[in-house]
């Protein structure tokens, strides 16, 4: 791998000398600079990413009348020395433009929207072999403004331009800051109700969204299915690992890659709620907890968990833990419609699993203290929530205000997730032997429609005698 010539230290230190002593050598600099066709700098986006980008831009005009708005993509993540993490754009950045370039600002007014990208080095310039970053000759073709304004029907500016943008007095200029250093640099300033405002418009998805999210819950669908079919791999010795890979195959196959890091969680991992190791083997008596999800080109993703018998077939307490979890499922999901609470699915979960637990001798107290909120005994076995927003983020309008989000309406339009779950760890000594080490979450996507919620993701069993057909079916 060769260096970024992004990062101060020693090895941007040796890729400097190297390069002076190339620009140096006048028969490489001439022999370098000519002869080059022309580069494929089209855009290629999702169909209708323009037209959804400019509504959104409106949308958020609307609400920030008179201000002045400026949002970055932002920049690669140092991983480790002079290697950089993938590139992924800053959410809101990508919901007003579409656009993923890294070092790219949106200036918005009123009445204008500019979109400031970096231009791509050309042949006759040191940079065209000396810039890591931004040449063709590094990366590969890469679109400069013409193109993305085109793309975008967007007014598109070199980077340069950026400073010159932003002078001037204007009754008010909202910043997201910490994004890009060079943004930061240039207004000094920031708000918190610029995000805010954005997760809240984000909350409400539009058609567009909508179809994003169906295409990528679609994909993901696919990836469980190649899961089921390498089990038997798995179990021979291929592992958790093998399995994450054989998904996040199919994500990169389908989409960007994962919405995030895959949890693949065999037997008595499965109760660890965010097990991304996936370094344990698979074996055919275990449960086999899957929670991932597709992210398309446009970044938004899926977020789905289920949970089966590698085998084939539940044993008599898995199936009995399996079994509550799906009925407080079905009950949360009945919940989930127009003006009803957000936090009432959470609620119904929370008492169809208090009740079993009840039953089955596990809590100190009754239901009723149980679910009082000084209370909360069952929360040991699910002291996680039962959904979430979802959208460009796996967790997404994190910065809504609580009014909005948690206590707020179910609104059409809306995208979240349903997910209870029970988690019994290995070595919970409260739980008899038998349920020891066993964990089943049933997580689906749902859109909230104009009369309930359609359940994006209703192709994948819940039930557990369909869960078992299905993994047998997958796996002949």
């Amino acid at each position: 791998m060769v260096a970024r010539t992004t990062l101060e230290g020693p090895e941007l230190a040796r890729t400097r000398r190297d390069m002076a002593k190339l620009v140096d050598a006048d028969g490489f600099r001439t022999y370098i600079r000519d002869g080059w066709g022309e580069w494929d700098s089209s855009v290629d986006l999702p169909h209708g990413t323009a037209e959804a980008a400019a509504a959104h831009r409106a949308r958020l005009t609307a609400a920030l009348p008179g201000k002045r708005i400026a949002l970055a993509a932002g920049r690669a993540h140092v991983r480790s020395n002079d290697t950089f993490h993938e590139f992924r754009a800053d959410s809101d950045f990508v919901w007003l433009t579409g656009c993923q370039v890294e070092g790219a600002v949106l200036v918005l007014t009123d009445d204008d929207a500019t979109l400031f990208v970096p231009v791509p080095s050309e042949t006759h310039s040191v940079d065209f072999f000396g810039d890591a970053d931004r040449s063709p000759f590094w990366i590969g073709a890469a679109a400069g403004p013409k193109e993305w304004g085109g793309a975008l029907g967007i007014t598109a500016r070199p980077i340069e331009d950026l400073a010159n943008a932003l002078r001037g007095r204007h009754p008010e200029t909202l910043v997201a800051k910490g994004v890009d250093p060079l943004l930061d640099a240039l207004t000094g300033s920031h708000s918190d109700e610029l995000r805010t405002v954005l997760a809240e418009l984000r909350r409400i998805k539009d058609d567009w969204e909508v179809d994003q999210l169906r295409q990528a819950v679609d994909a993901s669908v696919k990836g469980f299915a190649d899961v089921a079919m390498e089990l038997g791999q798995a179990v021979r010795g291929g592992g958790e690992r093998w399995l994450q890979g054989t998904f996040d195959r199919r994500a990169r196959t389908e989409g960007k890659g994962p919405g995030y890091t895959s949890i693949v969680a065999a037997g008595p991992h499965a109760p660890v709620l965010h097990w991304t190791r996936c370094d344990g083997r698979v074996n055919d008596a275990d449960l086999l907890l899957l929670d991932a999800g597709v992210e398309m080109n446009s970044l938004y993703t899926a977020d789905v968990t289920r949970t089966f018998p590698v085998s084939g077939e539940f044993s008599e307490p898995q199936r009995q833990v399996y079994d509550l979890v799906h009925r407080s499922h079905v009950a949360a999901l009945a919940e989930v419609r127009p003006g009803n609470d957000y936090s009432a699915f959470h609620h119904t979960a929370m008492r169809v699993l208090a009740e079993g637990l009840h039953d089955w001798g596990l809590l100190p107290v009754s239901v009723d203290k149980a679910l009082d909120p000084s209370g909360q005994h069952h929360r040991r076995y699910i002291v996680c929530g039962t959904g979430h927003f979802l959208g460009l983020d796996v967790h997404d309008c994190a910065d809504a205000r609580q009014e909005t989000y948690q206590q707020g309406i179910l609104e059409r339009g809306m995208a979240l997730t349903v997910e209870p779950g029970l988690y019994f760890h290995p070595n919970d000594e409260t739980l008899p032997p038998e349920l020891r080490g066993i964990g089943v979450r049933i997580e689906d996507d749902l859109v909230v429609t104009s009369t309930g919620a359609d359940v994006l993701s209703d192709s994948l069993p819940i039930e557990a005698d369909d869960v078992a057909a299905w993994v047998r079916k997958q796996r002949s």
